[in-house]
């Protein structure tokens, strides 16, 4: 009789009766490459008890959770590294352009810095008034500078002569500062972008592979409940 018919296990050799195998052509190919990782040479003509399989089908999903493990440290590993390499990108641009300045460099920015203070502007206020007050007050007689106080003018177009390019060589230096400032931010905004898209890739492989894989998981749960139902049944 068809139900006494008994089929040949290709795994462990035993005979099954027709219930107890599944036919090698209705494996999912994940299964089949799971089984000839121990039995190269098992073929889809044949048959495989439903004991032997749902081992195969145990260990592929055994498989399938450590290759997830994996991934997820993979996955953050490369995003530790890829924090500690942008913090190494970042670097602090004043600290290495101080390091270039000459000694005529750092007194240009010392005057410049003072020229444009409030102190300079007090002193040098404290100065011309006593310079007009011993010209035109004091020194009534014999000024050394009298009214309109040449000499003076001479001072001033000498100091605004010397001062000018002294506080442009300043002005220089600060714009090319800023132009380092404004390079080095594009180069760190440009890393962190590019290791923005390869984390996206990243997680985006990963969530799609998850996706597939939780598919298979059910797949093989559900094909595995209806076994033992039909045991049970």
């Amino acid at each position: 009789m068809a139900d006494q018919e008994t089929f040949t296990c290709q795994i462990c050799g035993e005979h099954k009766k027709r219930n107890e195998v599944v036919p090698a052509g209705l494996i999912p190919e994940s299964i089949v490459v799971e089984i000839r990782k121990e039995y190269p040479g098992w073929s889809r003509q044949g048959h495989i008890c439903s004991v032997d399989l749902n081992r195969f089908r145990i260990q592929y999903i055994r498989e399938i959770l450590e290759n997830e493990r994996n991934e997820l440290s993979s996955l953050e590993e490369n995003i530790t590294r890829s924090m500690k390499d942008h913090e190494l990108t970042a670097k602090n641009i004043n600290i290495e352009f101080d390091r270039q300045l000459s000694f005529g460099d750092r007194v240009s920015d010392r005057l410049a810095d003072f020229a444009g203070s409030w102190t300079f502007i007090a002193l040098f206020t404290i100065i011309l008034s006593v310079w007009i007050t011993i010209n035109a007050i004091v020194l009534v007689f014999r000024p050394f500078d009298p009214y309109p106080f040449i000499l003076l003018n001479l001072v001033l177009s000498a100091l605004a002569a010397i001062q000018a390019p002294v506080i442009i060589m300043s002005q220089n230096r600060q714009e090319e500062k800023d132009r380092m400032n404004a390079e080095h931010d594009y180069q760190v905004n440009l890393n962190a972008e590019r290791e923005i898209h390869q984390l996206h890739r990243k997680i985006d492989h990963l969530l799609i592979n998850q996706g597939e894989r939780l598919l298979e998981i059910q797949k093989i749960q559900v094909e595995l409940m209806e076994d033992l139902a039909k045991k049970s049944g």
